[in-house]
């Protein structure tokens, strides 16, 4: 607890604290109080020793740098440093201290850096080798292998072997494997850079033209990472783009090796995750290489075992004359003297002549160098990508086309590596690396903010057209990147936290760019959400701009929909009107409004309309009538007075009245009344209210024009309106007057408009209003009827003149009421004692002044609402009721006193209760009562005031409710129940009440989405602008189709018409439009820049493409599917280019064809296919091929520099296309196009040999031409019968001249410079020739009709310089491939043996050309085959060659004559030889074969990738991927099927001799191990190659937040490899039917390979390929390992057959066979119809037969104990299909 507070205190604030925590620490370990070994558990402590280092005061700096060094010497110590990143950190510090402290910071750097065995090694993907010293003596082990107790489960989970490290969350992948790389090698990189910072011109340019051509073939992509100058030059390069002087062509050479790089890398990543190459062996000089020590090794570390068996059966190199190499890495090779029958003895081994003897080659003098220190400088994989992102991104500024256009390339497929190498994690990452990598990445993201908004700011009319399609062009395509980056970056909900404010405007400014979002929409949904989380005053614009953008979509349908002839949906036309009126402020197409109302009164004619559509018309029709735009209500209200007078006009006197009237019932609604009385009438604008006034006056006096129903609906729709009507009441106004109309006509006569009781509410209404005529009037008329009132004789005052005369204005009165009522949370008083106040004021009992002042109390009391209840549930109304008619009673001046009381609690009762406003509100009765009582007190001001609030509740109750006026149709009343009245109502009458306002403006009034401000903007504008001619014209085609024609129909406003600037952005955003802009430019160019412009923008149409659809077919690639513009670019394909300008343009227009057949390459277009087949195989001129070569004459011209490089070009052009032709061509299905492909293979073919011959400029050393012509052989000879269809020359006769010249290259490139197995140079020649060999070797077994054609594969084996050279000839040539630096040229040279083993000649030729190497070609196949460190494709193809070398029949004995002898065997100890199959036994045995086959097996790895990186991204086409696909075409090379080897007639013959030494019996091989097991000590068995044993010395890199943790030594073994080994297990178990199958099972070989047959991964896959979703990997990856799991079931199932042949037993077994059926009847059963690759349905095919065969022999052979595991599996099968299960 003590040390726990020292070390918290370390940290602390105050520097004297942390000196004296520090200085007590240091104390207690000077005494041995504590010691170091209990120090380095405490993580926090190391955390403050390194942030001592922040604090504004450092003290005692040497003292914690002392202690650092101390404890860095402990492993636990090293973790935790590592872990928190101290490496980045003190190579920071170390500049800022004093020298004498960088060296103690040197010294904890060196502990860092020498991790000691107990530390979980870290790297970061980078290796070194280190030999692992043989023990002396073997160590004594029980039994066969160490004890694994992981399962085969656990053993699916995969080592990462390069990866990032998991404490620097911000990366998925950092760096790669370390490549120590010769002198030689070295030297070519250094002059390589040292040229790129030439200040040479030319030179610089052609050291690009090297690099891409050449060095970036050879070397592994991540060498220039690892060896970052070249990299680093071509990214200072990029800052010559802004330069004059044509420097801005060495930046656009150097994008495009950048461009080639990032290509390159990702292919690299692409091997590394493929568990198929994955391999342990360190990529130095292979042990197993007769180059493995060094001559003074030898000397003076003799082995102790002379026996050849313990050397590498590995050979060496075949080559110049010189020191001998050695086959067993010791003094001598042990070699047979002649023939296979004689051997020379392992001691004999002085001067016996060998033809590898005369052998000189050159130790390569590999890391003769720092590798530490070039591990510092070297670049992870996120730093290259953000590097090239800060060097690239600015050059999007240029006023370059070609610049941009390149740049964006190029920054595509860097985006595609930042996806693989970049998690979105780094923006909460919190170590230096990230926050570095973060602050460099916003930098970034704000310069493309900043291009994009200069783009777009550029395009204005000042400027010439071309100028505007530029920035239009760059503006597009740049955008589409940055959305793509953000996304690939940045999570939408961070953007708010990290988003530069650039980025956030230029978002805005795409947002409102419509021509964007029409033709990219998945595009502008994620600028919109990211906008939605930067700027809320941004987003707002955007949302009511797109709201504003809908509804003149809206308006233009309603239009267009309203004149279409035909049934109408109305309800649809309906809601277009309704979206439509948001929009009027902006294109104010005022003919919309006529055609809205004429809509609703076509609605409201119909009485089967349904309510709904009347609703919803209605709800249209009130928007239009209270629009914010007043001249939108002006042209609402014309058009309804038209509609009127239509409907009600003289003119109608002789038409059918019904026919005619009916179309006003729109208007003859109490809301629309209310509208129009409320607000139409008091609208400031006079053309709106002199027109409402006037509607009203045409509706009041139309009843005679009405018929009977629809007066009476007007008259209905009117009652409620008639509070606000007669506000306007006036004798000297005519609206006034027809108002005061409905109130003269007494309904008691009959000839009432209004219902009685309304027609008394509007009397007595009328006493309010603030004219006093209209008051007088309503008094005579209220005296008429008081008179005439039933009992009005019993009842006070008479009514008189004199009484009349008194009463003008009664109630108007000086101080009015307020209504306002208490609502308390808590009750006052108690409800007990209400009840007894309520009973003293209604007893008759008691005195009145006594009830008097109860209810004045009651009074009181009600002023709290709560307390209403109470006295309602009493009958406190009725009762008041009861007591006001007994008052107005002749005799009521006795109960006069409880008036006052009994009004106001009246009034606070019905002011906060509605439903009893409306019930007393419709009692006339009631009415009269309360008038009678005014006039009897009328000198009473009091009583008036509350007779006056009464009236107000009761007379204007209708108008009081809002919710009668919402759109909401729920009839409850409004709550709280608070009285209010419409602003209109209040300032009309004279209303004895304060009271509360409604309805200032309609109710139905629209806010409009965008104001003034907002129109102002000119993205916005431009945008409604845009959107309404879209609308208008209905769609981008057809209004491109207009502004094309010369026709122009002018039918909205000027402002709304498209300027330049628009009608430009159209153009040039839509793709079809586009590209026909650019054909015709084509057309009609009169010059090569014309052209070239041309193409460059299609350029740009097809990178849009590949940024905005990814994994899908965007509308580039959809229109020039649609497009003919085959023609137009004719006429430059058929005629040769006459000068360096014409060749330029044909440069660019291959350019675009090979990027457009990349682009459509899973689906190619058969026209597209077929016209360029018929270019390519015209008669002459045929300027594709022929451009191929160059002419005498074009050859005499080599000496311009200029005509030169664009030649080579175009040649590299041509090639590149005819690649990407033949890639396109695999799924080919047409009949005519496929007969095309065929000829153009083999004229091509043809052409290729021709260029072979041909060499370049003598300072390229002919490599570029010779590199380009063998990638073109290689995809174009993977096609079988590529030599079958020329009409003059024999396919046979093809190949040889193919073989002839491959065999010279490799020759000259690798067996004469002594295989440079070590050196990258030519490497790219080596493994294309290799491959270009193999797929050969294929095409000449089918075309011969003999193998005597394989003597033609034979070169000498010496050289041809040496005096004594020898004639032999054979395939020594081929062995040295087998062990080169390379896996991809190992397992492709492997595969060409085991192609050319598939005969006996070949076999016997392979096994004559190992006789000088120990082991012969038996022990070299076994060792390869089971060579743990070793990739799984390697170790495939060496299972076939054993294989195939098994096929042919062997002797058992020595005998005379006998071709074939099989394996040779001799034991040094005993001098006994065996030959024939007991010598393959005894091979099999001392190399533990099955025990090696039972680890495999256990180690077999079923995933589809070796670690994890974003599948979908790397899917992506790229520009120059792959360079055509090569460097992807081991992954899914497949051989000719070996599902049906064993099937062939044997005819091979066996090798030499492999010699066994009796002392190796007890040896023990390299032990497989799970990943996370520790390494066991390497023990050395003298069959198994040296390099089996070797283990990784991890290395750190220069930041340790980009190490990645090193698994221990791990085992990829993969289904193609079982695949092999099950077909190999096959063969043995013919040749050695008894000791096989023994061996089968003392090492229960069949349970392990039936254990992995597992149908589910095979249907989890199939689901994959049918769902096809975005998130699935590559559907070519799936597919492949579908597959390799078919190739295994095939394998296995025959290997099954054999052993129920051999020994029914292995396999009768119910723990294997009940699974194992289970799994075949999955299989059997598993749906392919949705599966669309023909290859893979015909391995399901293939499968299926081999499983039904494997069915039927277990029926066969062993019935009784299979038939009802396959009864229940199909039983199972049946019951699932019927849903049973």
């Amino acid at each position: 607890m003590v040390l726990t507070g020292l070390i918290r205190k370390l940290g602390h604030q105050l520097a004297e604290i942390r000196a004296r925590a520090l200085k007590n620490i240091l104390c207690k370990i000077e005494h041995s109080l504590i010691c170091c070994a209990d120090l380095v558990q405490e993580r926090l402590l190391f955390l403050h020793l390194l942030e001592w280092f922040n604090f504004p005061s450092v003290p005692m700096k040497e003292e914690v740098l002392s202690l650092l060094n101390r404890l860095v010497k402990y492993p636990p110590a090293v973790q935790h440093l590592v872990d928190l990143g101290a490496v980045e950190f003190l190579s920071k510090l170390r500049s800022n201290v004093e020298p004498n402290l960088q060296a103690e910071i040197d010294g904890i750097l060196d502990g860092l850096f020498i991790l000691p065995s107990e530390v979980p090694e870290l790297h970061s993907a980078s290796y070194q080798t280190s030999q692992t010293e043989l023990p002396q003596q073997p160590e004594t082990l029980t039994g066969y292998f160490p004890q694994d107790k992981s399962t085969f489960q656990q053993m699916e989970v995969p080592p990462r072997p390069v990866a990032a490290n998991p404490t620097a969350k911000c990366l998925k992948f950092s760096t790669f494997p370390w490549l120590p790389l010769t002198t030689a090698d070295r030297h070519v990189l250094s002059s390589n850079e040292s040229s790129l910072r030439s200040s040479n011109h030319t030179l610089i340019w052609n050291t690009c033209e090297l690099l891409k051509d050449v060095i970036m073939q050879d070397f592994p992509a991540e060498i220039f990472l690892q060896r970052p100058k070249i990299v680093q030059s071509l990214l200072s390069l990029l800052k010559l783009a802004f330069g004059g002087d044509g420097k801005h062509r060495l930046a656009l050479q150097s994008v495009s090796c950048l461009q080639q790089l990032c290509t390159y890398l990702r292919n690299r990543l692409n091997f590394h995750r493929d568990p198929s190459f994955f391999s342990s062996k360190q990529d130095t000089v292979s042990q197993n290489s007769s180059l493995s020590y060094c001559h003074e090794a030898r000397v003076t570390h003799h082995s102790q075992n002379p026996s050849p068996g313990s050397s590498s059966p590995r050979p060496s190199v075949v080559g110049r004359t010189g020191q001998r190499p050695r086959g067993d890495g010791q003094d001598w090779d042990a070699v047979s003297s002649s023939g296979s029958s004689s051997h020379a003895h392992v001691n004999s081994r002085v001067s016996i002549p060998s033809p590898l003897d005369m052998v000189h080659l050159d130790l390569p003098e590999l890391e003769a160098e720092d590798t530490l220190e070039l591990q510092f400088q070297q670049l992870s994989l996120p730093q290259l990508c953000v590097s090239i992102l800060e060097c690239a991104v600015p050059l999007l500024r240029t006023g370059s086309r070609q610049m941009i256009i390149r740049v964006l390339e190029l920054l595509a497929e860097d985006m595609v590596l930042i996806g693989e190498a970049i998690s979105a994690d780094i923006w909460d990452d919190s170590s230096l690396f990230a926050i570095d990598m973060k602050k460099k990445l916003l930098m970034v993201l704000g310069s493309l903010g900043d291009s994009m908004c200069y783009h777009k700011s550029n395009i204005s009319l000042e400027q010439p057209e071309a100028v505007l399609v530029h920035h239009r062009m760059a503006f597009v395509s740049i955008s589409l990147f940055a959305v793509r980056l953000l996304q690939t970056l940045l999570p939408v909900e961070k953007a708010s936290h990290f988003l530069p404010e650039p980025m956030s405007a230029a978002l805005f400014l795409v947002s409102l760019d419509m021509p964007v979002s029409l033709e990219y929409p998945n595009i502008h949904e994620a600028v919109v959400a990211y906008l939605e989380q930067l700027n809320s005053e941004n987003y707002s614009i955007y949302k009511r701009t797109a709201e504003a953008v809908y509804s003149l979509e809206c308006t233009c349908n309603f239009l267009s929909d309203v004149g279409k002839e035909g049934e109408k949906n109305l309800l649809e036309l309906v809601e277009l009107a309704d979206q439509a009126l948001h929009s009027f402020s902006y294109h104010q197409h005022f003919p919309l409004i006529k055609e809205i109302i004429c809509i609703c009164s076509k609605i409201w004619k119909s009485a089967q309309a349904s309510p709904l559509l009347q609703g919803e018309s209605q709800k249209v029709f009130l928007r239009m009538l209270s629009h914010p735009l007043p001249q939108v209500k002006v042209k609402t209200y014309h058009c309804c007075l038209e509609i009127v007078k239509e409907c009600l006009g003289v003119h109608n006197v002789s038409k059918p009245v019904s026919s005619l009237c009916n179309g006003i019932h729109f208007l003859l609604h109490p809301k629309v009344l209310y509208e129009i009385s409320a607000f139409g009438i008091q609208e400031p604008k006079n053309e709106v209210n002199a027109t409402a006034k006037a509607i009203l006056m045409h509706l009041l006096q139309g009843r005679l024009w009405m018929t009977a129903l629809t007066w009476n609906k007007f008259i209905e729709s009117l009652c409620p309106v008639i509070p606000v009507l007669q506000g306007y009441a006036d004798t000297e106004d005519p609206l006034g007057n027809c108002i005061l109309l409905l109130s003269k006509a007494s309904s008691e006569a009959g000839e009432g408009i209004l219902p009685c009781t309304t027609w008394l509410k509007s009397i007595l209404r009328l006493l309010l209003v603030k004219k006093p005529s209209v008051r007088v009037l309503a008094l005579k008329l209220l005296a008429s009827h008081l008179t005439r009132e039933e009992g009005a004789d019993t009842k006070r005052p008479s009514i008189d003149a004199r009484v009349l005369s008194r009463v003008t204005d009664l109630f108007i009165v000086k101080k009015p009421i307020e209504l306002k009522l208490d609502d308390r949370r808590e009750l006052i008083i108690k409800l007990e004692t209400v009840e007894k106040v309520y009973d003293i004021f209604i007893s008759d009992d008691i005195d009145l002044i006594l009830r008097k002042s109860a209810a004045e109390q009651l009074a009181v009391i009600m002023q709290d609402i709560k307390m209403h209840a109470v006295v309602k549930k009493l009958c406190l109304t009725d009762k008041i009721i009861e007591y006001l008619n007994k008052c107005v009673s002749q005799d009521g001046e006795v109960i006069e006193c409880l008036v006052q009381p009994s009004l106001t609690l009246l009034r606070k009762v019905l002011c906060a209760d509605p439903v009893l406003r409306v019930s007393l509100s419709q009692q006339p009765s009631l009415l009269t009562l309360l008038f009678r009582v005014s006039l009897i007190f009328h000198e009473d001001c009091t009583i008036v005031t509350e007779v006056g609030a009464l009236f107000c509740l009761l007379l204007f109750d209708e108008v009081s409710r809002m919710d009668m006026w919402s759109d909401n149709l729920s009839n409850k009343p409004s709550s709280p129940s608070v009285f209010s009245l419409p602003v209109s109502v209040s300032r009309r009458y004279h209303l004895p009440v304060h009271v509360l306002g409604h309805h200032a403006v309609s109710p139905y009034s629209i806010v409009l989405p965008l104001s003034a401000d907002c129109l102002a903007l000119k993205p916005v504008s431009d945008m409604l602008r845009i959107a309404w001619n879209l609308s208008w014209y209905h769609g981008s085609d057809n209004l491109l189709k207009q502004m094309n024609s010369e026709a122009k129909i002018q039918e909205f406003l000027d402002t709304l018409k498209l300027s330049t600037e628009d009608t430009l952005t159209l153009k040039m955003t839509h793709t079809a439009s586009g590209l026909k802009d650019c054909l015709r430019s084509i057309v009609q160019a009169a010059a090569h820049r014309e052209v070239r412009a041309a193409l460059t923008r299609m350029s740009f149409y097809l990178l849009n493409d590949r940024l905005s659809f990814k994994g899908g077919t965007g509308p580039c690639g959809i229109t020039l599917k649609s497009l003919s513009w085959h023609t137009t670019l004719n006429r430059f394909l058929q005629v040769l280019p006459a000068c360096t300008e014409d060749e330029k343009l044909l440069i660019d227009i291959i350019h675009f064809l090979n990027k457009l057949l990349k682009e459509q390459r899973k689906n190619v277009s058969v026209e597209l296919l077929n016209w360029l087949l018929e270019l390519l195989l015209r008669h002459s001129p045929n300027p594709l091929l022929e451009l191929l070569l160059l002419t005498e004459s074009q050859a005499r011209e080599e000496a311009d520099d200029i005509r030169t490089a664009v030649r080579q070009q175009l040649q590299k052009e041509l090639v590149a296309l005819f690649n990407t032709l033949l890639l396109g061509s695999v799924a080919l299905t047409d009949r005519k196009c496929l007969e095309l492909f065929y000829v153009f293979q083999t004229q091509l073919a043809l052409k290729l040999l021709q260029c072979l011959r041909v060499t370049d400029a003598p300072r390229f050393y002919g490599l570029p031409s010779l590199e380009r012509t063998l990638r073109g052989m290689a995809h174009l000879t993977a096609f079988p019968g590529w030599s079958s269809h020329s009409p003059f020359t024999k396919p046979l006769e093809i190949c040889v001249k193919y073989l002839s010249g491959l065999l010279e290259v490799i020759t000259s490139f690798y067996v004469e410079r002594g295989g440079n197995a070590m050196s990258f140079m030519g490497k790219g020649v080596t493994k294309s020739t290799v491959l270009c060999l193999l797929h050969l070797s294929h095409e000449m077994m089918a075309q011969a009709q003999s193998s005597e054609w394989m003597s033609l594969w034979f070169l000498p084996l010496g050289s041809h310089s040496e005096e004594h050279a020898t004639t032999q000839q054979g395939l020594a040539w081929l062995i040295p491939l087998w062990v080169d630096r390379d896996p991809e040229v190992r397992f492709t040279s492997l595969g060409l043996g085991s192609a050319l083993t598939t005969l006996e000649t070949g076999c016997v030729a392979l096994a004559n050309s190992c006789q000088n190497i120990s082991g012969g070609l038996w022990g070299t196949v076994v060792n390869i085959l089971l060579d743990q460190s070793e990739c799984s494709m390697v170790r495939r193809e060496a299972a076939f060659i054993f294989q195939n070398l098994l096929v042919i029949p062997m002797p058992s004995e020595i005998i005379k004559g006998y071709t074939w002898q099989g394996p040779c065997v001799h034991d040094e100890d005993s001098g006994l030889s065996l030959i024939g199959k007991p010598a393959l036994q005894a091979l099999l045995y001392h190399c533990h074969f099955y025990e090696h086959l039972n680890q495999m097996v256990k180690h077999c790895y079923l995933g589809r990738y070796t670690f994890d990186l974003n599948c979908s991204a790397l899917n992506g086409t790229s520009e120059g991927n792959d360079l055509n696909g090569l460097d992807d075409s081991f992954k899914f090379w497949r051989a000719p099927s070996r599902m049906s080897s064993q099937d062939r007639d044997p005819s091979s013959l066996s090798t030499l001799e492999t010699m066994v030494a009796a002392s190796s019996a007890s040896a023990e091989f390299q032990p497989l191990v799970p990943c996370t097991a520790p390494l066991p000590e390497a023990s050395h068995d003298q069959l198994v190659a040296q390099g089996q044993h070797e283990t990784a010395s991890p290395r750190l890199p220069h930041d340790s937040s980009l190490s990645a943790p090193l698994p221990r030594q791990c085992v990829f073994v993969t289904p193609p490899l079982l695949s092999a080994m099950c077909s190999l297990l096959d063969s043995l178990l013919a040749t050695t039917p008894g000791d096989t199958a023994n061996a089968f099972r003392q090492a229960r070989l069949i349970e392990l390979l039936c254990s992995i047959a597992d149908a589910t991964l095979i249907e989890t896959s199939v689901q994959e390929l049918q769902a096809l979703l975005p998130a699935s990997p590559p559907v070519e990856h799936t597919q492949a390992q579908v597959s390799f799991l078919l190739e295994y079931l095939s394998s296995l199932s025959r290997l099954l057959q054999s052993c129920l042949l051999v020994d029914p037993d292995l396999v009768i077994q119910d723990e294997l066979l009940k699974p194992l059926i289970t799994n075949i009847i999955r299989v059997l059963t598993i749906c392919t119809k949705d599966i669309s690759d023909i290859e893979l349905i015909s391995a399901f095919y293939q499968t299926w037969t081999h499983l039904f065969n494997l069915l039927a022999t277990l029926l066969r052979k062993a019935g009784p104990a299979s038939f009802p595991s396959i009864t229940m599996g199909l039983a199972r099968y049946v019951l699932q299909m019927c849903g049973f299960v």
